[in-house]
């Protein structure tokens, strides 16, 4: 297909290349006029890492570190890791491995702590974090809003977005005061798999036309993702890596071209302080 006469950003996508697709995923991402992707980690879990300590998560970062260099060969504009800690994971420690909610936040903060090295040696752009999107005990649930807190403490620290997966929402401006109290700006703070209204936090949308129409009309800054999750025991699961440039087509021959510029070029600057025009070598 031809190629898009934008920048086309992908805020949010997993690459594994041991266990899924890994790099041809990029390349279907590439071939459709994509040029510019967010990579975060997959849930330390999915790469057979149970951590005891915060070190432990390395090898989970260091993976998509590797996968983001080999996908940025392949860009035309280039790949950015954003590495933390899956909010899921203090289900785990605590319902499986018996730590108490208090000691599980102890442990993602630390692994939390790890991801930020990688960010202050230039190695990332940004840190991953949340809450869980389910039903937990009022322990638990404070125990994970902690940890969010710690990752917005780091954020600031750093200088740098941390992203959020939570429960779906359209009003999240308690969570973004917790982040502007600790020194991270609100707009800073991204909701991933966001729908296409959002108070609080910058919504990383997920490319279903709906959502993408009411972001778009909405004038606000937004991000689109497709959540790809890498996962061949999971085919369908989420968007495909092509989906994003082919809703950015769908947004441009429908008149949405603010909206279009706005997704791939002003917002990523606001919220990163990437620049997807200038990182475009071809």
């Amino acid at each position: 297909m031809d190629d898009l006469d934008t920048p086309v950003l992908d805020n949010h996508l997993h690459l594994d290349p041991e266990h899924g697709r890994g790099v041809d995923a990029v390349r279907d991402f590439a071939r459709l006029g994509g040029t510019h992707l967010l990579v975060v980690n997959k849930p330390s879990w999915l790469l057979g890492v149970e951590p005891e300590s915060g070190a432990d998560f390395r090898p989970v970062f260091e993976t998509t570190l590797d996968v983001v260099d080999a996908a940025s060969d392949l860009l035309s504009g280039r790949a950015w890791p954003v590495l933390g800690v899956h909010p899921g994971l203090i289900s785990r420690l605590v319902d499986e491995r018996g730590f108490s909610p208090s000691a599980a936040a102890e442990l993602m903060q630390a692994g939390l702590d790890c991801a930020a090295e990688c960010v202050a040696d230039g190695d990332a752009l940004a840190l991953k974090s949340g809450r869980p999107h389910y039903d937990v005990s009022d322990a638990v649930w404070e125990a994970s809003n902690d940890v969010m807190r710690h990752a917005f403490a780091l954020g600031a620290e750093h200088d740098c977005a941390v992203q959020l997966h939570t429960e779906a929402a359209e009003d999240l401006t308690e969570v973004a005061a917790w982040a502007e109290e600790r020194g991270l700006p609100a707009h800073r703070v991204v909701k991933h798999y966001a729908g296409g209204r959002l108070a609080g936090p910058t919504p990383s949308v997920m490319s279903e036309k709906d959502r993408l129409t009411t972001a778009a009309e909405s004038g606000e800054p937004f991000l689109m993702e497709t959540d790809f999750v890498d996962d061949p025991d999971r085919p369908g699961a989420v968007l495909g890596p092509k989906t994003v440039p082919r809703r950015v087509r769908w947004l441009l021959e429908s008149g949405y071209d603010e909206a279009v510029e706005r997704a791939h070029v002003t917002t990523p600057k606001q919220v990163y302080g990437i620049d997807t025009r200038a990182t475009l070598s071809r």
